[in-house]
């Protein structure tokens, strides 16, 4: 059996609790939640969209520690706290520049609350190896 290989990021804040920012059970790479925390631990100020260019940022800094790009997503999930389908639309118009058009497969969710006061974004991947 493979066993899973779990890694932390020295580049991005870790909330202060044990965390894996990626595991890699062979050669598929799933990330943690990616959230965009700032490297003082708090949500910089800025609207949904803002969040996300931040939280993909994060994505691609744990990628490249891994040797992978945005290109070997295969999976993105994308969680937005809103009720208002226009920050669906805003957050998606950024995902879809980031990946010049060329989206993983992907789901979208509107929640109620992320783990961080004021987060609006949080982001999970899928990588294959």
């Amino acid at each position: 059996m493979t066993r899973v290989q779990r890694h932390g990021s020295a580049q991005l804040f870790d909330g202060g609790f044990p965390y894996s920012a990626s595991v890699a059970p062979g050669s598929t790479l799933f990330t943690a939640g990616i959230s965009p925390l700032g490297p003082d631990g708090t949500i910089p100020a800025g609207d949904a969209a803002a969040q996300t260019r931040l939280c993909l940022d994060h994505l691609r800094t744990v990628l490249a520690e891994r040797g992978a790009v945005f290109a070997d997503i295969a999976k993105l999930t994308v969680y937005v706290a809103t009720t208002d389908r226009a920050d669906l639309g805003a957050v998606w118009a950024v995902v879809d520049e980031a990946f010049a058009g060329d989206v993983p497969a992907a789901m979208m969710l509107g929640v109620t609350v992320l783990a961080y006061p004021g987060q609006l974004v949080e982001l999970e991947a899928i990588a294959a190896g």
